[in-house]
């Protein structure tokens, strides 16, 4: 691909990003359990919306179990973690079983396809699926951390317990 093409298609993203200090888009999915959540119902913790483009990869099920692995960690910080990709809820009710995932919500944005990767401006059309990304929002429903990371690049959880830590002495 040209450069000028790809960095076109990086501007255009960038464009319709969400930003920090922007106040969080509501919305209701379900989880591979079918048990639907809301956004909104979460008010009063942090939330860490934490996008994977597919189910069963390898580096998609790394950063899932990372979530899964660092729940404590999440909970002393008044914060939920959220895994969310385009993949149906019985995918990922099948995909959390095979990875051991218990306690971690894995949301479903399948339909409208990609609907909430698209209102915070990360869905991929023409993969058909959202940027490797984490969103993380306050207490109050204001985005505070966004950070799109190349498909092929497994997020660091610790800089996102760092930046959580952060926050706490705010």
């Amino acid at each position: 691909m040209a450069r000028g093409v790809v960095s076109k298609i990086w501007r255009n993203l960038i464009m319709s990003m969400v930003k920090t200090g922007a106040k969080a888009k509501d919305f209701n999915l379900n989880d591979q359990d079918g048990k639907e959540i809301g956004l909104y119902s979460l008010k009063g913790k942090k939330i860490l919306l934490s996008f994977h483009p597919l189910a069963w990869t390898n580096l998609c099920a790394e950063q899932m179990k990372s979530l899964e692995k660092n729940l404590s960690r999440f909970d002393e910080l008044n914060t939920v973690a959220l895994g969310m990709s385009v993949d149906t809820v019985p995918s990922k009710k099948a995909w959390a079983k095979e990875l051991g995932i218990k306690n971690t919500r894995l949301l479903s944005d399948f339909w409208p396809h990609g609907k909430v990767s698209d209102i915070y401006g990360i869905f991929r059309e023409k993969e058909g699926f959202s940027e490797r990304a984490n969103i993380i929002i306050d207490e109050n429903g204001k985005v505070i951390f966004v950070k799109i990371y190349p498909i092929s690049q497994l997020p660091d959880i610790e800089e996102l317990i760092q930046f959580l830590k952060s926050m706490e002495s705010k």
